[in-house]
Order: structure tokens, then sequence, then C-alpha cells
């Protein structure tokens, strides 16, 4: 049994270094879904654990034929003998199951069961294609930054060498503070290029319910619109009466007319009953997926009001800290995080924000403090690091107001900012007299 899911079990893996580009809500609709309806195709295309899909009773034609007719022409049944009242007079042993007057009776025909396999594998295909595009749009760009610093916590005993055990690697200290810098300019630069990386997002989300109406839709007009109520008919019919939304959905035994020529040339009709023990398991599966489709819709739906959330309060730095906290748990400097969302537009956010879910507390940290250092919140001196020297030698050892300590700045990531006052002509001074930074 366990061989036939053997083709699933990659996307049940659990893997320490997947970089997370997502929420849980995209998860549920790419992995969880997907997954579901792939095991539920397997399932319905496997007769090991259901034998014959079909089997039909008949005295005079060959069973392998009339088996087959029945399984690729709908089978019906007939609409008057479709009622518990029948079924407790015992006046018929099935429901649907009766005397039957081509002439007058009003039939309902199955056809769809021929059909099943396929219609769960593409809607499990429908279910993968947001994810896919999102995957696109990201370009790999938070994996690029973030990919082998899962365990940086254990950098701290590796001063020059990096480790690696199994997949995960380890950086060294020197190799983690590289990584922290190339993540602060790819964060300055983004913050000037980038502009549809998070509409890309929410479009992507969107889809995801878009899809599920989609194939919520489809499904009941799969199974004769019955599938909306299915669900609760289960629930309140199951264990009551002896017919329920079930036995008229999915009918575990119907008929079936077979026509051949006799040996005479006279064109005979064979009336057949035909065991459906395929829909043993499509009745369990369709089951599943309505309670699952619920759910589902529930969950995207609050997703949504979650990004609606986070697109009108992304500037809000209590909303940020606590969503950011949301995303991994840590403490972090409400200064510093107010001086790098006041620069972000919600692009900006969302990528700060995945960021936080793939590093640790320390690194996420050492980030915004360093994108800290580029933007202060003086809005006179906005950025200009050399004005604060100046009224840091007049305050003589004074506070350090809105800019963070540059003795825990080296070259690199000190802020390459003019003092607004200097002319073109000026020649540029060392930072340590005091001079204007060239840019």
């Amino acid at each position: 049994m366990l061989s036939t899911f053997s083709s699933v079990k990659q996307y049940l893996k659990f893997d320490l270094a997947r970089v997370i580009i997502d929420n849980i809500v995209f998860k549920l609709h790419y992995r969880f879904t997907f997954v579901i309806l792939l095991v539920a195709t397997l399932l319905i295309t496997s007769r090991q654990y259901i034998g014959e899909h079909i089997q039909c009773i008949s005295d005079n034609v060959v069973a392998p034929v009339i088996n087959t007719f029945c399984f690729f022409t709908p089978t019906f049944t007939v609409v008057r003998h479709m009622n518990n009242t029948a079924l407790d007079s015992g006046s018929i042993f099935q429901p649907g199951i009766g005397p039957y007057n081509s002439k007058e009776d009003t039939i309902k025909r199955h056809a769809y069961y021929q059909w099943v396999p396929f219609v769960l594998f593409a809607q499990a295909l429908c279910f993968y294609m947001p994810h896919m595009l999102w995957k696109k749009w990201e370009g790999g760009r938070i994996k690029a930054l973030v990919y082998g610093l899962r365990m940086v916590g254990l950098t701290k005993y590796l001063k020059h060498d990096s480790m690696r055990i199994g997949k995960l690697n380890i950086p060294s200290m020197a190799e983690a503070e590289e990584r922290i810098i190339n993540i602060r300019r790819t964060m300055i630069d983004r913050m000037r290029l980038n502009q549809s990386w998070g509409a890309h997002l929410v479009f992507a989300e969107l889809l995801n319910l878009i899809n599920l109406c989609i194939q919520i839709y489809w499904t009941n007009r799969f199974l004769g619109r019955e599938f909306l109520t299915l669900g609760i008919k289960v629930l309140r019919e199951r264990w009551v009466d002896k017919m329920d939304a079930l036995d008229m959905v999915f009918p575990k035994v119907t008929k079936c007319t077979f026509y051949k020529y006799g040996s005479g040339g006279s064109l005979q009709q064979h009336d057949t009953l035909c065991v459906m023990a395929l829909n043993i398991m499509n009745e369990k599966i369709y089951t599943i997926l309505w309670f699952w489709y619920a759910f589902l819709f529930t969950v995207t739906v609050l997703g949504l009001f979650w990004r609606l959330l986070t697109l009108f309060c992304y500037k809000n730095v209590t909303f940020t800290k606590w969503s950011l906290y949301w995303a991994k748990p840590g403490k972090m400097d409400e200064s510093d995080l107010n001086s790098v969302i006041s620069k972000c537009n919600f692009s900006n956010w969302m990528f700060l924000f995945f960021l936080r879910t793939n590093l640790s507390e320390f690194l996420f940290t050492k980030v915004i403090y360093h994108l800290a250092s580029e933007f202060p919140n003086d809005p006179i001196h906005d950025n200009d690091i050399n004005d604060y020297k100046a009224r840091e030698r007049e305050a003589a050892g004074g506070s350090s107001g809105n800019y963070p300590n540059l003795e825990r700045l080296d070259t690199v990531d000190a802020p390459l900012l003019h003092h607004r006052g200097a002319t073109s002509s000026t020649a540029p001074k060392s930072p340590t007299e005091g001079g204007t930074l060239p840019v």
C-alpha cells in the first residue's frame, strides 16, 4: 500500500534548509490540497483496494463484454424508486432500483465515474499553478540572500571556517557578516527599484481564492449540482435515514441497458444490474473534499483579510513589530525598526517580512540595525552622518539621538552620504576629520 503513494512522499518532506517565500494559507493550497487530490487520484485508479470498478449481472451476455459496455456508457437509476418509504416497505432493495418503464419513468444518468481520476488530477494541477506563478515572479530573490543561514546560531563557535552537517551549511562568523552586508545592499537597491514584488504576491493569493471557487463550482457541475450541499446533507441524513445524499449522488447499484442481435436477426434488449464498487471510494473522497474545501475557503478568506490589514497598516511600528514576531519570535530595536519601515513601500515591507521568516533573531537584528544606519529619523539631515558627527563633537559624548553608535559600524556599513550644505567643489576629507564622505 505504501508503495502506491511513494510518488507523493516528496511533497510531504520536512526540509530544514527550505526557504520560505509564502505563508501557511498558501501552503494549504499548493501542498496539502495538491497532495490530497493526488492521493485521491491514486486510490481511484488502483484496483487493489476496490477490485473491479464495475460488475454487471447478465445471463446471456459474456461478463467482460457487459462490464466494459456499461462502464463507458452511462448507467442510470429510476427517480421514482429513490425514496425511503419504498425502502422501508421492502418494495425495493436499493435506492433507484426497481421496475422501469422507458416511456413513462424519469431516470437519472450517471456518467461522471469515468472521468473522476482525470478531473481530480486536473484539479490538483490547478491548485499548484498559483504557487508556480509566484515562484516565477519571486525569482529566487529570498533564497539567494538567506540560503544556508538557517543554523546561523552556531556561527559564534566558527570564526573562520564554515561547517556542513548533511544538507545544512553552517557559515563562519566572517561569512555571516559578509552575507549581512549583501542583504543590506540588496535591500537598499530593492527600495529604489522594487515596486511590483508585493503586488505579485497579493495577486497570487487572490488566484488561490479564485481557483478554489472555480474548483468548487466545477465539482458541483460535475456531480450533477449536488456537491454544494453534500456535506450538510451527509451530516443531517447519514445516521437517520436508510437513503441519504450519498446514495443519490453515488449509487452503489445501477441499471444498464444492453442491446444485441439474436440468432434470428432481431434486436434484443438486456436490462442488467451493475454493482458500482468505484462509488464506494468516490463517496468518501468527495465527502472529505467538501469539508476540506469549506475549511480551505474559510482560511483563505481570513488570509486575504490579513493581507488587506498588512496593506493598510504596514507603516505602523507596533503592527510591524507584532507581525515580525508572529513570523518568527524574537526581540528587535523599535527605533531601528521605525527608521527602516518609514522608508518602505508595501513590497519592501513584505520582503522584510520574509527575511524575518527565514533568518534567526541574531541575524535579522543585525540586518535591521545596518539598514537603520542608512535611514536616520532626522528629516532635515536625512542620512547625513557628517552632520551627526559634528553634533556629537559639540555634545562631547552626549546622547547619540536618532543615529546608531558609529563605533559599531565598519567602513562598508557607514552611510556614504554627503552634507547638504557642502559644495561640489569642496575636496572630500577623511571621515575621521569630519569631512564629507564621497558618494
